[in-house]
């Protein structure tokens, strides 16, 4: 199945659809979509959360700020539903605090080298940089989408869907030419969160690389650390990255290497390696290869919990998937209901295009992080989860 469009006819298609979808009157509320007032940020932004429940027990609330993923309820192998999501249990609490819990990610996911400046159209362009002698800017930097206010439409039926739309100005962080965005995530009938992102160049070039970044949690949020689950991971291929985090640019084979996970290995055994890639970032914090074409929805990730039963299959479009252990070190994380988040109580599992190629013409050129108007970027992730 392909998901890739050749056009922006399909983007602009989708966002009137979506719009038709709540029209003024209607209610905020429907059969199997919810919304409620969550707060409101400093400028007056108003922000709501929004809840999707699926017919066969999936339910996600999920807020317009930083389209985060705040609760996301699970059937267990026990008969009752788990919370895989870390996070809080307010609005506060996201706007707050410096953290990334269940967020949309953009423009740019992860690292951008160089200072955080790359080249575009014969031009270096230069991001805005929290201190001057950073080594890279991450997430978006001060443009963050896990930061912004989305404008929000939801769609009812049998599968319900909460559509995100957000236009970032030329300028905005320091990223050239305005970006338009929209993210749907849908519930589906099999127990499936779909995210389907879009996002065009308007006006002129400029890049974007996009994910969501959840903390998942399969043995419950604040129930312990992730040591005894299993992990696959469908990828014949890593990126390896430096001391600082930052890509090498390489392309390496995970076999004989503890990263080869192509079949299922407990993570236990897993986080505490001597590999240096493993050992400088005191756990996972890998970028692997997803085999197959990319822009075709293939198997990216298994994840499994012994305890709850609960399996999480992650399909993607994109070339790349990267694991994160949620490594915090010694440092505590007060989550929802006061439960206390330490190290390796959660997997973030991101897919995405390869890191930082904007400043790595080695990588692959297709699909490219560069948008051109009229060439939008069109990728689908699907979080399958069920229990055995």
């Amino acid at each position: 199945m392909r998901h890739r469009l050749s056009s922006a006819k399909a983007f602009v298609l989708q966002l009137f659809v979506a719009a038709a979808a709540t029209l003024p009157g209607m209610p905020a509320s429907a059969q199997n979509i919810t919304s409620q007032e969550w707060g409101a940020t400093d400028k007056g932004e108003r922000v709501e959360l929004f809840t999707l429940k699926g017919a066969r027990g999936l339910e996600a609330r999920i807020t317009n700020f930083g389209g985060r993923v705040v609760d996301l309820y699970v059937p267990n192998a026990h008969g009752s539903k788990t919370d895989v999501e870390l996070g809080f249990d307010d609005f506060q609490s996201y706007y707050r605090k410096d953290n990334i819990y269940g967020a949309l990610v953009g423009r740019y996911v992860g690292r951008i080298s160089h200072g955080g400046s790359f080249p575009l159209d014969g031009k270096t362009y230069q991001l805005q940089k929290t201190a001057p002698d950073a080594k890279y800017v991450i997430h978006g930097g001060t443009a963050a989408f896990s930061n912004k206010v989305w404008t929000a439409q939801i769609s009812d039926g049998e599968e319900p869907s909460l559509i995100l739309t957000l236009d970032s100005p030329d300028g905005d962080g320091g990223f050239p030419g305005m970006l338009r965005t929209s993210v749907t995530y849908t519930v589906t009938r099999n127990n499936e969160l779909k995210l389907d992102y879009r996002a065009s160049a308007v006006g002129g070039p400029t890049i974007a690389n996009l994910t969501n970044h959840s903390y998942f949690a399969l043995q419950g949020e604040g129930n312990g650390d992730i040591s005894g689950q299993t992990i696959q991971v469908f990828a014949d291929k890593y990126t390896p990255a430096d001391a600082d985090n930052l890509q090498t640019g390489r392309i390496l084979p995970v076999d004989g290497t503890p990263l080869d996970f192509r079949k299922p290995a407990r993570l236990g055994d897993v986080l505490h390696s001597s590999f240096p890639q493993i050992a400088m970032r005191q756990g996972l914090d890998i970028n692997f290869v997803v085999n197959g074409k990319p822009g075709i929805l293939r198997p990216a990730a298994r994840l499994k919990d012994p305890s709850t039963g609960i399996v999480l299959d992650v399909a993607t479009t994109q070339p790349c998937i990267l694991l994160y252990s949620d490594g915090i070190g010694h440092r505590t994380m007060t989550g929802k209901g006061g439960k206390i988040y330490r190290t390796f109580y959660a997997m973030s599992l991101e897919t995405q295009n390869y890191l930082d190629a904007v400043n790595h013409p080695e990588f692959p050129a297709t699909p490219s992080t560069i948008l051109e108007p009229g060439n939008p970027l069109h990728e689908v992730t699907v979080f399958k989860f069920s229990n055995g």
